[in-house]
């Protein structure tokens, strides 16, 4: 009893200390230009100077206030949801495996960037994308038909849909090069580090996410 009620309480607590970390951190990058660079994912600098913490320092860094605000409230919003089904199978261990599922996703979504660019001294990327996208396609699994209106978009659509459609668009979107400084390339393999953390730790996830397709029947 008492376990539980410490499981219950701690709901929600990754996701806004997440949340409120990285946005305290970013607004001060905004502004300071010192702590950006040491923050920064430079993929060059991390090889040379063996600054391997900015494959996660990145991260707590955004763009501007559009691309801060729309990675943090997706955050907050599947951040819950999952917090809520990890304590569903995690139990004591929900708040640690959340927080692993989380940086883990930041730091696999950047490897591909770190060989692609760790001769170009160039070459920068920042923002959360990797571990929040790992957060909504985690999120996938346990509730895929589950329906979300998404602007401009006049009808509600399943997350599944969704996902299918993000993971093409961040496909897509990796392939240019948009001089933002955000990798669109840790959107997809964020996504794919969210399915297959949550299914190495808890493969019947995968069962019940077939049961809600409708491709296997409820045991």
């Amino acid at each position: 009893m008492q376990l539980s009620f410490i499981v219950l309480n701690a709901i929600h607590t990754m996701t806004k200390i997440i949340v409120a970390l990285t946005v305290i951190v970013s607004l001060i990058g905004f502004t300071n230009h010192r702590l950006n660079s040491q923050l920064i994912f430079n993929p060059y600098v991390t090889r040379v100077r063996k600054e391997w913490y900015r494959f996660f320092s990145c991260s707590l860094l955004h763009a501007d206030f559009l691309h801060l605000g729309v990675n943090m409230w997706v955050l907050f919003s599947f951040g819950q949801s999952l917090e809520y089904y990890y304590a569903a199978y995690f139990s004591s261990k929900a708040s640690f495996m959340f927080i692993l599922l989380y940086v883990s996703s930041v730091v696999a979504a950047n490897i591909s960037t770190y060989i692609k660019h760790n001769n170009n001294p160039s070459y920068n990327s920042l923002g959360a994308s990797g571990g929040v996208s790992a957060i909504v396609f985690a999120s996938i699994l346990f509730d895929p038909l589950t329906k979300i209106i998404l602007f401009p978009i006049p009808f509600p659509i399943p997350l599944i849909v969704f996902g299918i459609g993000y993971l093409i668009y961040s496909w897509w979107m990796g392939k240019r090069s948009t001089g933002d400084n955000i990798n669109h390339e840790a959107h997809f393999y964020g996504s794919v580090q969210g399915i297959v953390f949550t299914l190495v730790f808890k493969p019947e996830i995968g069962r019940d996410f077939l049961v809600h397709l409708g491709i296997l029947q409820s045991p």
